[in-house]
């Protein structure tokens, strides 16, 4: 039978789940269908929304959810809006987002602003703990808590990444398997001179036990650098890599560099992006 989530009630529906990793802008459709749940008790959501002008914070979700479930008491959700800030009238404030997650009642709730790019901004609301396996747009500002089930983590920013950044990333993702780069910004000149001959013992390794699965390819060639050389990265388990083919001939001087064959040595499959 299907469903028009316009007219049919679905007034027996207890527990309901809807998870999608794809962003879309049927935004105003999925609403539609949840208030059609009016004796829901659980519900789990995790949406990226895109096309709209305004973020969805915890204001719009007590007015397009929470007020038509009068009988909800588990809400577990993960909702990003990807947001063209260039039309925005005020500048996001992570504070003001997070107000509105308290204000509602969602004290176990917090969010992240991360501008992406000069014209974009992620912001993402979420329910604590982290119940996913999936994270996506995260920057340099995140807050410090553990994500324990993430596996897969797509980080991005107009500023480079630090050492620290990553440190912070291996502790606050401790079962990772799957990163993406998306940062074209070098990584700023004290990363790269602590690192000189020398100096690597001044920074803690970064050590990613179960990573199998890093792309790179649209990523500054400093990053490359940050995961393959040993004296910076440890990841025995690395099987699969994305990388700019010129870059990774430059960082591995031509597959002839001592410190970058512990992490290179279990790769069996590779994508590259060829620079022409």
């Amino acid at each position: 039978m299907v469903y028009d989530i316009s007219v049919d009630n679905l007034p027996n529906l207890k527990c309901f789940s809807l998870k999608s990793i794809c962003r879309f802008q049927q935004y105003d459709k999925i609403i539609l269908l949840l208030r059609r749940m009016s004796c829901l008790e659980q519900l789990t959501l995790y949406i990226h929304v895109k096309g709209r002008n305004r973020v969805l914070d915890g204001t719009c979700v007590q007015r397009d959810i929470l007020d038509y479930m009068p009988q909800l008491h588990s809400f577990t959700f993960y909702i990003g809006t990807y947001v063209n800030t260039i039309g925005l009238s005020y500048k996001l404030s992570n504070e003001d987002i997070r107000r509105t997650l308290t204000n509602i009642g969602q004290q176990h709730a917090t969010s992240i602003v991360n501008y992406v790019s000069t014209d974009k901004a992620a912001c993402s609301i979420f329910s604590l703990p982290f119940a996913f396996d999936y994270l996506e747009h995260l920057g340099n500002v995140f807050p410090n808590i553990v994500f324990s089930y993430v596996t897969y983590l797509l980080v991005e920013d107009d500023d480079p990444f630090k050492h620290e950044f990553f440190i912070r990333i291996a502790r606050s993702f401790p079962l990772l398997k799957y990163l993406r780069i998306f940062n074209i910004e070098s990584a700023v000149l004290c990363d790269l001179m602590t690192f000189e001959s020398g100096n690597s013992g001044s920074h803690s390794i970064v050590e990613y036990s179960d990573l199998t699965s890093l792309d790179v390819r649209y990523g500054h060639r400093d990053y490359v650098e940050q995961f393959l050389n040993e004296t910076k990265t440890y990841a025995p388990c690395l099987t699969e890599l994305g990388v700019v083919d010129i870059h990774l001939k430059t960082v591995t001087k031509n597959f002839t560099r001592d410190e970058t064959r512990h992490n290179c040595v279990k790769i069996i499959s590779d994508y590259l992006l060829w620079d022409h």
